[in-house]
């Protein structure tokens, strides 16, 4: 039952991590206003042995690549997630319990990931929606423990 929990809570982590690689890869200029920001910041600790505008020209085409790496890790990401996710159905005592760990974890994934990443943040209303959905989880695998404790009672 506990690895049932680890491997939904790991599939939620990397379906975020997916969700973030996508935003990345397909995102228009995020990648490259990175690659700006970080040369122009290289360039002023190394001002004598630049010449201007340098930066402009290898940020053009630096994103290109990335975006790429972006692509494939979206893939992978993917990949290993679903692997997640089916194990968290094999070892879980329900299809429900596994489908909504594996979400309450993506959606909190996904907010850290947004917030470190991308500088996101969300409103309230967001978060009284997590709220409720992590409430939810803990009423479903609180009744999944008493049902448990009930049947062993039964048995013996």
């Amino acid at each position: 039952m506990l690895a049932g929990l680890m491997y939904a809570l790991l599939a939620g982590l990397f379906g975020a991590l997916a969700s973030s690689s996508a935003k990345l890869s397909l995102g228009a200029s995020y990648l490259k206003e990175l690659c700006d920001t970080a040369v122009r910041t290289w360039a002023e600790e190394e001002e004598d042995s630049l010449t201007p505008g340098v930066h402009t020209t290898a940020c053009d085409w630096v994103h290109i690549p990335l975006r790429l790496v972006c692509g494939l890790l979206l893939f992978s990401s993917n990949a290993v997630m679903w692997t997640f996710f089916s194990k968290a159905l094999r070892h879980s005592s329900s299809s429900a319990r596994a489908t909504v760990t594996t979400t309450a974890s993506n959606f909190i994934s996904s907010a850290f990931l947004g917030h470190v990443i991308f500088g996101e943040s969300h409103a309230l209303l967001w978060w009284v929606g997590i709220s409720l959905t992590l409430l939810g989880l803990f009423i479903l695998h609180g009744s999944s423990l008493k049902k448990q404790q009930l049947d062993v009672k039964k048995d013996d």
